[in-house]
Parts: C-alpha cells; sequence; structure tokens
C-alpha cells in the first residue's frame, strides 16, 4: 500500500512512490528560479566537498540579494536544474537539495492552482 503524504491546507496528497516512475517534471521545464539560502549553500557545498566560492561561481546565479541554482537549456522554453542527472532522471544531490524542492509539491503557489501541479506531477494524489 502506497502512503499517501498530505499537508494542512492543501486538497491534494502526494504519492513519493510515483517519483521513481517520473522523469523529473518538476526539475525539468520553463526556466524559473530554484533558491537556495546560505545555510543550504553551505550544506551543498559540503556536500559537493567543494569550497562554497567555487559552488557560487560554477553552480548558482545570483538574483538581487539571493541565489539561485543554475539550469541548462535542453531545447527552446526547456531547462533543467544544473544538479538533474539527465540519464538516472533523478537528482544528484538529493540529500542536499534545497528547502524548495524538498517542499515539492506543497507550495503556497498550488494551492488554488491545483489542476497545474496535477499536470507537473503524476504523484498528486485527489484526496
Amino acid at each position: 500500500m502506497n502512503e499517501i503524504i498530505k499537508q494542512d491546507g492543501f486538497t491534494y496528497g502526494f504519492n513519493p512512490k510515483a517519483c521513481d516512475a517520473c522523469e523529473g517534471n518538476c526539475c525539468i521545464g520553463e526556466s524559473g528560479y530554484i533558491w537556495i539560502a546560505k545555510s543550504e549553500r553551505e550544506e551543498l557545498a559540503k556536500h559537493l566537498n567543494i569550497e562554497l566560492e567555487d559552488l557560487l561561481h560554477n553552480y548558482l546565479r545570483r538574483v538581487g540579494y539571493n541565489y539561485s541554482i543554475n539550469e541548462r537549456k535542453l531545447s527552446e522554453d526547456n531547462y533543467a536544474c544544473i544538479f538533474f542527472d539527465l540519464e538516472k532522471k533523478q537528482c544528484s544531490i538529493y540529500e542536499a537539495r534545497p528547502k524548495q524542492c524538498r517542499t515539492f509539491p506543497f507550495w503556497d503557489y498550488f494551492k488554488n492552482r491545483v489542476k497545474e501541479v496535477k499536470e507537473e506531477c503524476p504523484a498528486i494524489k485527489d484526496i
């Protein structure tokens, strides 16, 4: 039996087992921001065994006072997180992924856009 994760304030649930069959819909698509906080940047640099400056220079972009993880362009209007392994179809930094990734699909943005999140994520289930 698959366990459905629920969160207060959301009209849908999430089946994490469905991620195994997905090809990274939440990591691939239109360009956007993958926000990463200071503590997460430090944790990620440690996870990658690189200096923080190398992480900032090679994998992140500054947006105002914040940082976002770089993306690679796959085709017109189609991008992937720089840490998404296209061959394995999985996150290469899963253990050190930022909060934005950890909390998907339970983002306030999707509370009133259930149809949109269902189209993006096959793990979304009605509850």
